[in-house]
């Protein structure tokens, strides 16, 4: 099948859009507005899109209470979402009006940012503490009505790592389990049975791959 995205007339009971890109890392962004009230949700369209410097970016379907606090506050966090902690991220998923503190409604302890002021998950075994640089209205999105989608890229200026999580020196994914999210109401879990290594392959004189 084939379909035109400009008219999705895919005729299919559910878009397959985000089904095919995945699994999609969570952004569990922590926030706080300017009377110091707390705010967390989880965002799926999120991912590192560069290591020099350390940036991230995640994106929000209509103007949410996430991106006006780091527009306001000018930072936010970013706590790992793990297997252990999959039903209190579902619980601040949850469509709660402004000012409602979803870390406490989520029965999450907030701890307060070491390098900056907004608050992270401490049952998390890593976060990523992030300064804004820029806010992107994607075509379409009027602030008027909250409509639309906003990219947030952030500069990652602090991480924490619970010591408990490294192992030979390097983070251990197969402890934390981080989770992913895929299409529909459906996640994933990254563990022992779905991670492998493998080196990059290298060309001979010739320019052909070298096979192992």
């Amino acid at each position: 099948m084939h379909y035109s995205t400009k008219k999705n007339n895919h005729n299919l009971p559910h878009d397959p859009f985000k089904a095919i890109v995945s699994p999609r890392p969570i952004g569990w962004i922590g926030t706080q507005n300017s009377n110091g009230i707390r705010n967390l949700a989880p965002y799926s369209f999120f991912n590192a899109i560069s290591d020099k410097p350390y940036y991230v970016m995640f994106s929000s379907t209509g103007y949410k209470d996430s991106i006006k606090n780091i527009e306001d506050t000018k930072v936010f966090s970013c706590s790992l979402a793990t297997q252990s902690l999959f039903d209190k991220m579902n619980f601040s998923s949850v469509s709660a009006k402004y000012c409602v503190d979803e870390f406490e409604l989520s029965g999450l302890t907030p701890e307060d940012g070491k390098y900056v002021k907004a608050p992270f998950v401490k049952e998390s075994p890593a976060i990523l503490e992030c300064e804004l640089w820029k806010v992107i209205d994607l075509p379409g999105s009027n602030r008027a009505d909250l409509s639309g989608s906003y990219v947030v890229f952030g500069h990652v200026i602090g991480i924490h790592i619970d010591d408990s999580y490294i192992k030979d020196g390097l983070f251990d994914t197969r402890k934390a389990k981080p989770l992913g999210r895929l299409g529909y109401m459906d996640y994933g879990v990254i563990n022992d049975g779905n991670i492998f290594s493998k080196r990059r392959p290298q060309l001979d004189p010739e320019g052909k791959i070298i096979t192992e």
